[in-house]
Parts: structure tokens; C-alpha cells; sequence
């Protein structure tokens, strides 16, 4: 048995759906184990691209097994919605090789009207979200009123508890926000039609991983946004709602640690984020916009304008520690080509102070001064370089800055969006 883990090690859009669809190629089963549609993976393929949010990104490949855990939360009509457009491109989407766990609960309408009209209410504050109703949908299930998957099997009963959750819902939005009540009769005709859809889909995931692993298949934990967003650890408020680092696996999967062997985390050769919270080196320059233009960075799920900088060591080395990271994989290399000098982030200044670990509290990392050390950049187009030894002295200084300040290795390279423009290190 092989498991091994793709996370992403900074705010998400690391660009994790182009490795996870490599290696994929060489697994038997892929499995996803937190977040919902919130998240973007987009996989060029030839000509085609594909934007995949609820299904891993494993579903391009025949012979793969994709498995949705019980740790993700799951819209069901952006669930078909995205599974017609893979079936109108040729792509299998049985359940002969989709599974969905009945234990992940489910995103309604009301969750993703609360979320909309909290983050209005919030105004200059708010958070940021996708506006998918992702946390609301992880408060009912913390609150334990939570629909999952499993009630939807049983029509009359999740007909009724869909709407007297709805009523209850509408109340909030109606007294609280000021907003108009959802047609909860409408809601419930068009959800109980999703439950006939995805009976043929529900299963155990837990109880599948036990087997393949048992059976000696190779396994992919495919992980959706960052460990800087995880809800315990990470820049709290502004985070996700859920847990898409290595804890998170276990739990949203059902697994056992021991399940896991390598632990690979997915970074950009420089640093972005979506949506408000602390990002010391973000750029509001020059430099900053050649970032955005030429690494086209606008979320796959938002279409927003990704913040761009320099690549933060401080907040990778947390991740490393945090997720037990044992190797990288460097993407968007090449978007750093051209560039004169290129800096990297080693430490934090605050009141005085030089922090080489991430502060705990956002507000001290809201302060924090970014310490650069500068280096040389390169001219050459490295998207034809196939080998470690053909990437110009810059581009391997580059890397072999991040391994010593991380102390793992680089192993992964990421020359270009394509399939074939990657290295592979020994």
C-alpha cells in the first residue's frame, strides 16, 4: 500500500490540481477530505481545460476511483451540475467510479443565503468567502442540525427535516438580515430530486479506504485550499471553515495515520492570497501586477484578483512543521523568469523584534515587516527544461533557499500549466 497526501502549504491556489492530477495517473484510488465547492483545481489536459471543485481531480483517468470523504461538505446541484459538464466531455462519471461518503453534510439554499448576507452585514469586515455557504453549512453540523447525504436517502424524512430547517432558516434571514424568505416548498421539490440522483453515488468511504489499503492499492489524499487556512491553525478569522491539513485527512476520511506515508505540500514559487487576512510580503507595485498577469491569478471558484508577493519562508516553514510536510513541489517557476533580482522571505520584524517562527495571533502578524534576502533572477525560458540540470544557477539557488530554510526537499517542478512541463527531481 502507498498513501500519499497533496496539500496545499500556503493560502490555497498552490496549484495543487495539476500535481494531484500527475500523480494520479499512477493510483488506484483518489480521495478528497475536506471543503466543498468553495474550492478550484484547475487541470490543463492537451488543449482542454478542466475546472474541477467537488471532484477530485483523479476523475480524468479510467481507471482511477474518486472518493468523496465524510469531511467535505457538498452541494448537491454544484455536485451534477459539474458532473454533466465532465460527461459532456467524455468523461466517466459513474458511480462504478465515484463514491461519496453519506456521512459529508450537505450545502442548501439557506446556507448559502446566510452566507451572502453575513459577509454584507460585515461590510468593511468581512472575512472574504467564496459566498458558497461553506461556513454556514459547517455551523449546522458543529450544531449538530446538519443534513448529511445519508438522510437523503429516506425521501419523507429528509423532506421534513429540509423544511423545517428551511422555516427555521428563513426566520434568521427575514428578522436578522433583513433579506427575503427562501420558497422552501420549491427548495424541497428541487432537493428530493438530487436525493433520487445521488443514491446510486452514497457509500462508506471509510470502509473502501480500509479495503484498498488492505488490498495493496495506491492511494491520493487530495487536499483543497491551504494549511494557512485551516480553522484551528490557521490565520484565524480569516480561514476556512474546515481542517485542510494532515489532521484532517484522518478525519474527513476516516483513516488511520499509519494510512500515510508521504506527505507532499504544493507550493507556489511566490506567495498569493484570496480574500481578506495578514499577508506580510504582499506587493503593491509593479513587481506585484507582473505577478498577477503572468501567473493568471484569479480564482478558479471566484474569478477574484489574487494578492501577490514574495514567497513567505516563515509562514512554509509553519506549514512543514504543522503537516509533517516531507517533500514540496514547487509550481509557477516560470512565471519568476525575467525578473532582476527576486527576494524570499526569511523572517518577521515585529516591535523591534526578529521572529523566525509565524506569530500565533493575527493581529501581531498584521504587523509583522517581512526580512528579505535578495537574489539573483534569471532571463532564460525554463518551460522547454525538462531536467533538474538544464534550469539556469539562479532558478537552483532558488530552490535549494527553500529546502535549507525547510529542511525538506524540493521534488516537484512546476515549469509551466502543462502536463509535461514538470520535473522530476531524484
Amino acid at each position: 500500500m502507498s498513501g500519499i497526501a497533496i496539500l496545499g502549504a500556503q493560502w490555497g491556489d498552490e496549484g495543487k490540481g495539476k500535481i494531484t492530477d500527475m500523480l494520479a495517473s499512477e493510483s488506484d484510488i483518489v480521495a478528497r477530505f475536506s471543503g466543498g465547492d468553495n474550492a478550484g483545481h484547475t487541470v490543463m489536459v492537451g488543449a482542454e481545460t478542466f475546472k474541477l471543485h467537488l471532484a477530485p481531480s483523479g476523475i480524468l483517468y479510467p481507471q482511477v476511483m474518486c472518493l468523496l470523504g465524510a469531511g467535505m461538505v457538498v452541494n448537491p446541484r454544484s455536485l451534477f451540475n459539474e458532473l454533466k459538464a465532465l460527461s459532456e466531455k467524455g468523461i466517466d462519471i459513474s458511480p462504478r467510479r465515484l463514491r461519496l461518503d453519506g456521512k459529508a453534510h450537505l450545502i442548501l439554499p439557506y446556507h448559502i443565503a446566510l452566507d451572502g448576507a453575513s459577509e454584507a452585514r460585515l461590510g468593511s469586515s468581512a472575512i472574504g468567502t467564496t459566498g458558497r455557504g461553506i461556513g454556514p453549512a459547517y455551523m449546522d453540523k458543529a450544531a449538530r442540525r446538519g443534513l448529511r447525504v445519508w438522510d437523503m436517502l429516506n425521501e419523507t424524512r429528509f423532506a421534513d427535516r429540509l423544511r423545517a430547517e428551511a422555516q427555521a432558516k428563513n426566520i434568521w434571514l427575514e428578522k436578522v438580515y433583513g433579506e427575503k424568505p427562501l420558497d422552501v416548498e420549491a427548495m424541497v421539490s428541487e432537493y428530493l430530486e438530487y436525493a433520487r440522483q445521488i443514491a446510486p453515488y452514497v457509500d462508506d468511504v471509510s470502509v473502501l479506504l480500509d479495503q484498498a489499503c488492505r488490498a495493496g492499492k495506491k492511494i491520493l489524499y487530495e487536499g483543497a485550499q491551504g494549511i494557512l487556512l485551516d480553522l484551528d491553525h490557521g490565520t484565524y478569522p480569516f480561514v476556512t471553515s474546515s481542517s485542510p491539513s494532515t489532521g484532517g485527512i484522518l478525519s474527513g476520511l476516516g483513516i488511520g495515520a499509519h494510512r500515510i506515508d508521504r506527505v507532499i505540500g504544493i507550493v507556489k514559487a511566490y506567495q498569493t492570497r484570496v480574500g481578506a487576512g495578514p499577508m506580510p510580503t504582499e506587493l503593491q507595485d509593479r513587481v506585484g501586477d507582473t505577478l498577477v498577469e503572468r501567473g493568471v491569478e484569479f480564482g478558479t471558484t471566484t474569478g477574484r484578483r489574487r494578492r501577490c508577493g514574495w514567497l513567505d519562508l516563515v509562514a512554509l516553514r509553519y506549514a512543514v512543521r504543522l503537516c509533517g510536510i516531507t517533500e514540496i513541489a514547487i509550481t509557477k517557476l516560470d512565471v519568476l523568469t525575467s525578473l532582476d533580482s527576486l527576494k524570499v522571505c526569511v523572517a518577521y520584524r515585529h516591535a523591534g523584534k526578529l521572529l523566525e517562527n509565524s506569530p500565533s495571533d493575527v493581529n501581531i502578524m498584521e504587523e509583522c515587516e517581512p526580512v528579505y534576502e535578495t537574489l539573483p533572477g534569471w532571463t532564460e525560458d525554463i518551460r522547454p527544461m525538462r531536467t533538474e540540470t538544464e534550469l539556469p544557477g539562479q532558478a537552483l539557488t532558488y530552490l535549494q533557499i527553500i529546502e535549507e530554510s525547510c529542511g525538506v526537499p524540493v521534488r516537484i517542478i512546476s515549469v509551466g500549466p502543462k502536463r509535461e512541463q514538470t520535473i522530476f527531481k531524484a
